[in-house]
């Protein structure tokens, strides 16, 4: 395959249905066993090569552009420069992320737009990585990016880097509470181990009734089986989100639930009418920045089509 000369990438938001979440290990990670499902709320990665050096630069726009580092620590541009170090790549890459994703809100913001960035820069660059060396790389770049490459809905072990594909019927219908500010991930976990330390901590393992409510398809099913060890640290860190969620049940919610470690707060409605009304609620309530809606499954990163006129 022939290198381009621009590509763009479209990637999913993610949210985990169950999460249950391990003692520290000694490198100080946390063992997870969770299920994730990729939803249609997405970022779009636009790469073009840069021929004058080998330099990384990255640029934001839309809803959350100003939330987003364009520094190194930026895990696009850390994407661009494993791929540039390990094949050695003298060109460089000028990458604007189009951001609909809230930034440190427990949706895998980041971690999407790394994987997305692999995905274009291999094209851009003619590297020719199959899928299973993306999700290598992608495994070095944090513990939610090889499911942004896949996708779907899945199930994940280790610190949630190693990724198996599982079935889910029909589709899900999620409202999400986007909250003012995020939450630093390592420091909800840091708040899990304070509230926890004096008993003793089992393995994490994904509920079984959770894999069985994906297989019917039904909602409701669903709605009981949701699970996140994550949630009472982000609350005990931000406890209004716990109003945010009861207004969300109140309103005829399903279920409610923190996303990941927070602080969006998500919503599984019945229908796509229920949906709607759900989202009008939750954006007149006040308790939120914003609200967004998507159905899920949907697939992990993808390369758009060049537009016609090119």
């Amino acid at each position: 395959m022939s290198p381009s000369a621009e590509v763009t990438v479209r990637s999913p938001a993610k949210i985990n249905l169950g999460l249950s979440v391990g003692p520290p290990r000694p490198d100080g990670y946390h063992p997870v066993a969770t299920v994730y499902q990729a939803v249609a709320l997405y970022d779009d990665v636009t790469a073009v090569v840069r021929d004058d050096d080998a330099a990384v630069s990255v640029e934001a726009v839309g809803d959350f552009a100003a939330d987003v580092p364009t520094d190194e620590t930026n895990l696009a541009v850390r994407a661009a420069r494993l791929l540039q170090a390990e094949y050695d790549v003298e060109e460089g890459v000028a990458l604007t992320i189009r951001k609909t994703i809230p930034v440190a809100g427990g949706m895998a913001g980041g971690s999407t737009d790394a994987a997305a960035t692999l995905v274009a820069c291999n094209r851009l660059w003619g590297l020719q990585l199959s899928q299973t060396e993306l999700q290598n790389l992608a495994a070095e770049l944090g513990s939610d990016v090889p499911f942004c490459l896949v996708g779907h809905t899945a199930l994940g072990h280790g610190r949630g880097e190693q990724v198996t594909e599982v079935m889910s019927r029909g589709t899900f219908h999620w409202v999400f509470a986007i909250a003012e500010g995020g939450l630093s991930t390592p420091a909800v976990y840091g708040e899990l181990d304070r509230l926890r330390p004096l008993r003793r901590v089992e393995s994490p393992e994904v509920r079984p009734e959770l894999l069985t409510a994906l297989l019917s398809g039904r909602p409701d099913a669903l709605a009981v089986a949701l699970s996140n060890d994550l949630q009472a640290a982000a609350l005990s860190l931000r406890p209004e989100l716990g109003d945010t969620l009861q207004f969300g049940l109140d309103q005829g919610a399903l279920a409610a639930q923190i996303s990941g470690s927070g602080p969006t707060c998500l919503f599984l409605a019945a229908d796509s009418r229920s949906a709607v009304d759900l989202a009008v609620e939750l954006a007149e309530s006040g308790l939120c920045r914003m609200v967004r809606q998507a159905e899920a499954p949907v697939p992990g990163a993808r390369i758009l089509p060049a537009p016609a006129n090119r």
